[in-house]
């Protein structure tokens, strides 16, 4: 569900799509102060059982211990099986309270109700959830999808303008891999995006969870065309982690299209100028496309090792023959595996 004014419209879309005895609002300490109360207010005043468990802001504390926490929390409050997970905030609160309603009593049911692009455009759509740990990003999780999703465009308004750059990371990700006639229409519509203009992010985020929703419906577990939604995030996540999580996941993702965009064209897989408007079209959006200087090649590398598509110690990539198709590996495999010196490459080159 995509559109303004949404929120106010939660309770009764809960009792219709996703009925529980009590609800706990699962949010951010950041999000909780914008929304959170005003949100379970909603929920009680339609004579809702609703709880707010909220947990520090940062992608670093999308951890086993604050999942641990979070759980206990909903223990305490005596949530039964009987009752139901709303995810309020963006990516993080979404993999968190998500992978929380998976496990909590052996599974509950659980809605999204993203208040970021980026979560709006793609986390929130999919129904992966986890958490991360030193080894990598999101490698304790659980299938698990929500019963609905709801972003209403209107919570924008408070996001930072960086956070409304890093979102536009996935919009681009998704015109790349499957309708560049959208990337023409995001570079239109840029000036308007970028000063959060309501209807152009209707537009955006409309179109954008149009395009993930199809790919993920065809292979919701992400066992053969999913995989191209990793485009970006198998050097992404790596920068994300070895910065620390000082870049916001959409920067890191921006740098890692910039350069597998750059990979697809070395290996020969792209063709002339694929890295190039990949580029110029996040640098539209104040997105960075550089590796910082302070990362080594190395070091990504031996992060890169524990990303899920590692197959056999090889190093697999989504990667985009033009703007609007993937390529395919000789087997049909929507990854392709390349040589380790090729990467180094890439990563040298994108600095």
């Amino acid at each position: 569900m995509v559109g303004r004014g949404l929120l106010a419209d939660l309770p009764r879309r809960l009792a219709e799509h996703c009925p529980a005895h009590a609800y706990a609002v699962v949010s951010d300490s950041r999000v909780a102060d914008l929304h959170g109360a005003r949100v379970v207010a909603q929920l009680r005043e339609a004579g809702l059982t609703a709880h707010l468990v909220t947990f520090p802001n940062g992608e670093w504390n999308k951890t086993r211990e604050t999942w641990a926490e979070v759980t206990d929390a909903l223990l305490r409050a005596r949530v039964g099986r009987d009752g139901a997970v709303v995810a309020l905030g963006g990516g993080v609160t979404g993999d968190l309270a998500g992978f929380v309603a998976a496990t909590y009593l052996r599974g509950v049911p659980w809605v999204q109700v993203p208040t970021t692009l980026l979560a709006m455009i793609d986390a929130s759509i999919g129904g992966k959830t986890g958490v991360n740990v030193p080894a990598g990003k999101n490698l304790v999780g659980a299938f698990h999808p929500p019963r609905f999703v709801l972003a209403d465009v209107d919570t924008l308004a408070t996001l930072p303008k960086p956070h409304i750059a890093a979102g536009m990371a996935e919009a681009v990700k998704h015109a790349v891999i499957a309708d560049a006639d959208h990337l023409h229409a995001l570079l239109a519509d840029a000036p308007a995006i970028r000063a959060k203009d309501p209807d152009a992010l209707v537009r955006v985020v409309a179109r954008g969870a149009a395009l993930k929703e199809a790919v993920v419906a065809e292979d919701p577990r992400e066992q053969g065309r999913r995989a191209v939604l990793n485009f970006g995030h198998t050097v992404g996540h790596a920068v994300e982690a070895r910065s620390g999580f000082a870049l916001l996941h959409g920067e890191a993702v921006a740098i890692g299209m910039a350069v597998e965009a750059t990979l697809a064209e070395s290996v020969g897989i792209a063709e002339r100028g694929l890295a190039r408007a990949v580029g110029s079209a996040l640098e539209t959006f104040g997105l960075p496309t550089s590796v910082p200087e302070d990362l080594g090649g190395e070091d990504l590398l031996e992060t890169m090792q524990g990303d899920k598509k590692v197959r056999r110690a090889a190093f697999r990539f989504a990667l985009p023959k033009r703007v609007g198709e993937m390529a395919r590996s000789d087997d049909g495999a929507w990854t392709v595996e390349v040589e380790t010196e090729k990467i180094l490459q890439a990563l040298a080159a994108s600095r």
